[in-house]
């Protein structure tokens, strides 16, 4: 007996249909409100959970169905972020699909989420006219019935999707059931470098359409910057009238205006406020004139070339995933202006179209990114990818419909984008060409064809600084018309973790070639999921057989919003206004970097600091500078120091000099110090003479250990033995792989055993005025090593370590730090004086602001969503700390953390790290870059920490004001 089953057509083969879907509205300009009646449907919806896509039949769409059983979901948002993993868990991939790669079928394990709300119409609800049903994003693919009618089915899962309802609706009890699969075909379109988090997590409405109301229409609003006059057409498939009071415009739809405007742009965001006028609906208009072209090789907007400052930006909330509410994406626009960002990416989709009005209020030049990405056929050379394919052409170019239709009225969309790491092929062309035809009014983006047959822009990801220099001189080669144009970094600089560095030089190689139009950091947030154990939860903490770790947390910002050191350090170097100076003639030289504004909105204040410390401070006059202009503004006379050998300079910020819409009057825009006199350098004449006194050895205010010459105590506070430390908990950039050399420094460090350093004594030497201890600090099973030498002195109060080291061998990796950690106990209050308030590292310095700064011991620490390397700060001439004052020479880098190193390394969430009754200070004569390797370049050959001889001191005493 034999026999065999095949598979049959079924009610759920539009699951891997490679259509876009069926029974959709033809896209339309998305407005978020108007005099017509709408209802939404968001809120408590019962929901039931299936293992596959046919598990269920539709009995449960129909009116009558008892679902009172059903557990709830709130809706918008993803299922497996709710109900307490009870209905499955998130999945984090970068780049591989997490299911068979067999376009267009996915698995049958097909996890499927049935929606249900019933819902009366609202007691004013019109009796007349229609009805559509708006579905703002659904993951991946949904079908959809109301009060018991099929009324279709779509995919493109951050893309809007309207259906006609109301010859369906009644005025009570209308069952609206969706069905939701988490796979489709649709999901080999959506390979996005993010988590893959099923469900209705965008809003749901419903949306009278009274007779003759407003349909879709185009509001084309371009600006003549030679004459400072706009031009206003807005087309409309509904006959009616413009009105903008403000302009004195009432025209016909369809029909031309030019009147005198100001223009929109990021730096000043004008918006008219008008209305569209049509027999049966009255559609608020917030127009900003502006024009956006291609020419002399340059992105230009209102004749002016542009420098994009910009960030990626994913949705992402911690607790509900890509479901952001207004108040959110509010907060994500203010944080962007308040550090001096002009440009968002949308990667990699349409984001809420909320959130671009926000771009149009605030003011920030968007690139909006189509919902495509086929990233995982690289893993097979494209082979079967979607975009080469002609029966996948259809829901490409519904994608780039949906988009273009959607969010063509925001004048802050200056850039299309076809999408993301989607190779190449015959359906982006056919993308490119409709959104050419479509919309003349706005340049192409594609990073994936570097031959730019499709695009209007060259446009790279991660390239090194080396290549964009080239790129900038035009050396770069390549096809006749990529030559001619334009280029900008969609991505670069990979906010992973500890960095990223080098941040001040891109920006320099942007703001020297004309080309070179600036670029995107990856990216704005850190997609950490909220965990009550883990903290954060990254890539495989939910059990996925396929993941990326914590590839997911690569923002300038934490979960929560907190901003991190990278986008404190990325506000610096991006500041609109340069402030420099030596010091040497008392002035200051300024500097206007905007594209468009003049510096009347700001004011200018100086401060004269000693020894980090403001003794006087003031108004500067500045003039109101256009772009681009400079001039050499004089200090005051510089106040005589309150003592001799002190340290003086300048700080002279810009601040706002009134409210704004983003920020309050004060709030610092940028900053400049200059140096007038340089630091004494500290120094001991030694005086005092080692005494054996027991197992002890004596000097000045410390004993040492009489066999090892260790430390021991300082003035009576214990000191754990402070020696030489050349290891850091790597950072992710220290363990990624650099994409052309394949070095991974973290991975060369552990190779050669710098986690696991051994410590020789060869002597301790008592002599006249100075102990010294002699040893050989070296990695087992190498040849390497280095030859150190501790040198004591004293002048009776004060003790001065003398650290020489000496490299024995050949060292073929650059070291991850090389300096001294010792431990003290009871230390809390930590001050100095020198770079802060945050962290800094040999690339990530410009932010550090010189100074007199304090902090607690926790407050040192930086919370990265992955435990690494962290919190240290540059610069520092001295700081007190448990009782001690440390002085350096020269200045050193330092930090102090409740945890070693090594438990600092073997973490992997915050979590893991438990504080000790010790603090173990890091005092650091240099360290290594951090680089962008996570995804990128390492750190530039400067910013490397060589084996090579070096000598450093540190003075110790106790401190005249304890700070335990």
């Amino acid at each position: 007996m034999s026999f065999r089953t095949t598979r049959t057509t079924s009610a759920v083969d539009y699951v891997e249909d490679v259509s876009p879907g069926s029974g959709a509205l033809p896209p339309r300009a998305w407005y978020a409100s108007s005099d017509a009646t709408s209802y939404s449907l968001n809120g408590s919806w019962r929901f039931r959970l299936s293992a596959t896509a046919d598990a269920q039949d539709d009995s449960f769409a129909g009116e009558g169905y008892d679902c009172a059983s059903w557990a709830e979901v709130t809706v918008p948002g993803h299922w497996v972020l709710q109900g307490d993993g009870a209905f499955g868990a998130p999945i984090y991939t970068n780049v591989l699909y997490p299911f068979p790669v067999d376009p267009p079928h996915v698995p049958t394990e097909n996890p499927t989420g049935d929606h249900l709300r019933v819902f009366d119409l609202p007691s004013d609800w019109p009796s007349d006219g229609g009805a559509v049903l708006r579905f703002d994003g659904v993951e991946s693919c949904a079908r959809v019935w109301l009060n018991g009618t099929d009324i279709g089915e779509f995919k493109g899962s951050r893309l809007a999707h309207e259906f006609a309802v109301g010859h369906l609706l009644k005025p009570s009890g209308n069952v609206l059931a969706v069905r939701v699969h988490q796979w489709s075909a649709g999901s080999y379109l959506e390979d996005q470098d993010q988590w893959w988090l099923p469900g209705i997590f965008r809003d749901v409405t419903l949306l009278h359409r009274p007779a003759g109301g407003a349909g879709d229409f185009f509001v084309h609003a371009s600006y003549d910057h030679t004459g400072g006059e706009g031009t206003l057409r807005v087309d409309s498939d509904v006959d009616g009238r413009v009105l903008v009071p403000a302009l004195d415009i009432d025209v016909a739809t369809g029909e031309a205006v030019t009147v005198a405007v100001e223009p929109w742009s990021a730096e000043s965001p004008r918006l008219y406020d008008g209305e569209l006028v049509t027999e049966g609906e009255r559609v608020p208009l917030r127009i900003g004139f502006r024009t956006v072209a291609l020419e002399d090789g340059l992105i230009k907007v209102n004749g002016k070339a542009i420098l994009f400052k910009g960030v990626n930006r994913h949705e992402w909330h911690p607790e509900r995933g890509r479901t952001l509410d207004l108040a959110t994406m509010r907060e994500d626009v203010l944080l962007m202006k308040r550090h001096n960002i002009n440009a968002v990416r949308t990667s990699h989709y349409p984001p809420h179209p909320a959130f671009l009005d926000l771009c149009d209020e605030y003011g920030l030049w968007v690139i909006d990114e189509c919902d495509l990405e086929t990233h995982g056929f690289g893993e097979q050379q494209w082979r079967d990818n979607p975009v080469d394919d002609d029966r996948w052409t259809p829901a490409l170019l519904d994608r780039a419909a949906r988009m273009v239709e959607r969010d063509k009225n925001h004048p802050s969309i200056v850039f299309w984008s076809l999408g993301n790491e989607a190779g190449t092929g015959r359906g982006l062309t056919a993308m490119a060409e409709w959104i050419h035809g479509r919309d003349s009014s706005r340049l192409v983006h594609y990073e994936g064809d570097w031959s730019c047959r499709d695009t209007d822009v060259y446009s790279r990801m991660y390239a090194s600084h080396e290549e964009a220099e080239q790129i900038g001189k035009d050396l770069d080669g390549g096809p006749h018309k990529r030559r001619e144009l334009p280029f900008i970094q969609c991505e670069y600089a990979h906010a992973m973790g500890n960095g990223p560095g080098g941040l001040a030089d891109y920006q320099e190689l942007f703001e020297t070639h004309d080309r070179l139009q600036g670029g995107f950091v990856w990216e704005w947030i850190d997609h950490g999921v909220a965990h009550p154990e883990l903290g954060y939860a990254y890539g495989g903490d939910f059990g996925e057989e396929l993941h990326d770790g914590n590839f997911v947390c690569d923002g300038l910002v934490f979960p929560d919003r907190t901003p991190s050191p990278g986008l404190l350090e990325f506000k610096k170097v991006i500041e609109p206004v340069r402030i420099q100076g030596d010091g040497a003639d008392g002035t200051v030289r300024v500097t206007n970097a905007y594209d468009f504004a003049d510096l009347s909105a700001l004011a200018f204040e100086w401060a004269y600091q000693v020894d980090g410390e403001t003794v006087e401070a003031g108004a500067l006059s500045v003039p109101p500078l256009a772009p681009g202009e400079s001039a050499e503004v004089k200090l005051p006379q510089a106040p005589a120091p309150a003592r001799g050998g002190s340290e003086t300079a300048w700080t002279v910020r810009a601040l706002l000099a009134a409210d704004t819409a983003w920020a309050p009057k004060g709030h610092v825009v940028a900053w400049g110090q200059v140096p007038v006199t340089a630091r004494p350098v500290p120094s001991v004449s030694p005086t005092g003479r080692p005494a054996l006194d027991g197992d002890r050895i004596t000097l000045g205010p410390a004993s040492f250990d009489a066999r090892t010459g260790a430390l021991r105590t300082i003035g009576g506070i214990a000191v754990e033995n402070p020696r030489l430390d050349v290891w850091r908990a790597p950072t992710d950039n220290d363990d990624g792989t650099e994409w052309k050399s394949g070095i991974n420094y973290s991975a060369l460090w552990r190779a050669l055993g710098l986690h696991r350093m051994r410590h020789r004594l060869d002597s301790v030497e008592a002599g006249e005025d100075a102990l010294t201890v002699r040893t050989r600090v070296a990695p087992a099973a190498q040849e390497v090593g280095l030859g150190t030498v501790y040198r004591w002195t004293s002048d009776g109060e004060r003790l001065r370590l003398t650290v020489s080291v000496s490299p024995e061998g050949e060292w073929k990796v650059p070291l991850p730090r090389l300096g001294v950690r010792l431990g003290l106990t009871g230390a809390d209050r930590v001050t100095w004086f020198g770079g802060g308030p945050g962290e800094a590292y040999p690339d990530t310095r410009l932010a550090s602001m010189v100074g007199r700064w304090e902090s607690t011991v926790d407050g040192l620490q930086t919370p990265y969503v992955r435990p690494q390397e962290n919190g240290a700060r540059a610069d520092v001439r001295w700081v007190e700390l448990g009782g001690l004052r440390i002085e350096g020479d020269p200045e050193f880098f330092f930090g102090a953390r409740r945890w070693t190193t090594e438990q600092l390394d073997a973490a992997t969430h915050r979590t893991d790290l438990t504080a000790g009754e010790t603090v173990w200070v890091h005092l650091d004569h240099g360290v290594h870059g951090v680089g962008t390797q996570s995804c990128g370049p390492g750190p530039l050959p400067r910013y490397h920490l060589l084996a090579e001889p070096a000598e450093f001191s540190f003075v110790f005493s106790v401190s005249d004001s304890p700070t335990r």
